[in-house]
């Protein structure tokens, strides 16, 4: 059963956004724009049924019925391997994303407490906007 366009659109709620070019190959979902071909524009309908592909990949479907039913549903082809590789970095993307949250959850959390015992002493030994001040000595940039 082939769904209809306005099926797909939207459905998982996402806000999707433009991206930089940052190589020949443009990525399944996006489409170069027409202002500036420095700047890939979503296409909506494929994004939104990338997301349904990966819903049916964890139904247990192999990658190749999969990028199959993708490509005859979007009119753009994808191999199971372009799909596997897609799928894949989304995933990495994700968990990167997750973990820096962490970090810096945890990066937050050792700073106050810090900052406490050095009110508790009544010294203060840096700020942390001089930290991430990039022209300050101190900057864990420099």
């Amino acid at each position: 059963m082939q769904p209809a366009q306005k099926d797909i659109l939207n459905l998982s709620g996402k806000e999707w956004k433009s991206v930089p070019r940052l190589s020949r190959v443009i990525p399944f979902g996006y489409k170069v724009s027409e202002t500036d071909v420095k700047i890939l524009e979503p296409d909506v309908f494929q994004l939104e049924a990338l997301e349904q592909a990966k819903k049916h990949l964890r139904e247990g479907y192999s990658y190749r019925i999969v990028s199959r039913w993708l490509s005859d549903v979007t009119g753009r082809t994808i191999s199971h391997m372009g799909l596997h590789k897609r799928v894949e970095d989304d995933r990495r993307r994700g968990n990167k994303a997750k973990t820096l949250k962490k970090w810096a959850e945890v990066y937050k959390d050792a700073y106050q407490k810090a900052k406490a015992h050095e009110d508790k002493l009544g010294k203060s030994t840096f700020d942390l906007e001089d930290a991430l001040d990039p022209d300050s000595p101190i900057s864990a940039r420099n």
